[in-house]
């Protein structure tokens, strides 16, 4: 979105303009290092501070981790206070957020060396998250070609099983009315969703990160607000190659499909959906695909789907297949 407002230099690295970043700004420092960067931040979407913080967290190193790193330096904290909270709750929720991001941020083996703290009318978290690496320690988001296979290491539909839960735990929701009414999901389907959601959001995406260089992966973005679809678009606008993307299978948290089919459109499957703290998207040789899905699954212990192919296209379009597949997982 923001290079749109054609910001930038031209000397930003992995972006085929070198103007504003994908999802870093990577930058050669004058020693010959690159300094690669992000920022993120995120209001409520759970109902617990502490999972909050460390989907905070996951979600701004993941950024990182599209870029093929392995290890974060170092993260500012971006903290604001909600001042319409009791002085007892301000404090305990606060106190929470920053433990969740902490550890998240411990599990990553990295530090928070600071950053700043506002009161704000609700809540927010998020943080800056820097690497310094050598050349060759990275893997710069232009490099995609035709022939290679896309890897997605996280399921969609996190913004529908958050605003389930929201509407099963607001009185008088006329969305959850219907899905109970219609039987579109059982009270346990909805409990189990955004139990997988969370799981997903919280899940750092550091070891789908580390292994992309291993692997030969020629680039990669994350899924987050834009959905699948906006950022396979994203992605493959900022390819050297005149390249395009076909994605002809989406991975779907079960149950979220036919919430969004039957009670309330939020474009998952035509891949606008939102998703936070989603999963990394990448483009790889064929004969490395389903070596790298198996790294990422010892190392995580979850699934990764290919779910499309990087074809020729001068117009460098992203695209659904006519015959997409969805699958429930």
């Amino acid at each position: 979105m923001l290079a749109n407002l054609n910001l930038g230099d031209g000397q930003n690295l992995g972006t085929a303009s070198g103007k504003i970043a994908l999802d870093c700004s990577v930058r050669e420092t004058r020693q010959g290092n690159f300094v690669i960067s992000t920022t993120d931040f995120f209001f409520p979407l759970v109902d617990s501070p502490y999972l909050q913080g460390r989907i905070g967290a996951a979600n701004v190193l993941s950024d990182l981790y599209a870029e093929g790193v392995e290890h974060c330096d170092f993260v500012l904290m971006l903290l604001a206070a909600c001042r319409e909270m009791p002085t007892e709750q301000r404090e305990i929720c606060t106190s929470e957020m920053v433990k969740g991001f902490r550890d998240a941020c411990d599990e990553a083996e990295t530090a928070i060396t600071g950053g700043q703290t506002v009161l704000n009318p609700w809540p927010i978290i998020g943080g800056v998250a820097t690497a310094v690496v050598a050349k060759g320690e990275f893997v710069p988001s232009d490099g995609a070609q035709a022939g290679n296979v896309v890897v997605l290491t996280k399921p969609l539909g996190t913004q529908i099983a958050v605003n389930v839960h929201q509407w099963r735990n607001t009185v008088g929701s006329k969305h959850w009315k219907q899905i109970m009414d219609e039987k579109v999901i059982t009270e346990e389907q909805a409990e189990e969703m955004m139990h997988q959601a969370v799981c997903s959001m919280a899940r750092l995406n550091k070891n789908g990160g580390r292994l992309m260089l291993k692997h030969g992966a020629k680039a990669c973005t994350d899924v987050t607000g834009f959905g699948i679809l906006g950022h396979a678009q994203n992605l493959m606008e900022n390819q050297i190659a005149n390249v395009g993307m076909e994605l002809h299978t989406l991975p779907l948290i079960a149950g979220t499909k036919d919430v969004n089919d039957k009670v309330f459109n939020f474009r998952l499957t035509v891949g606008y959906s939102a998703e936070t703290s989603g999963g990394l998207m990448v483009c790889l040789p064929p004969d490395q695909a389903e070596g790298y899905m198996n790294s990422v699954k010892e190392a995580d212990g979850s699934e990764s789907w290919i779910i499309g192919r990087v074809v020729e296209d001068a117009d460098r379009k992203a695209k659904i297949a006519d015959d997409i597949k969805y699958l429930e997982v």
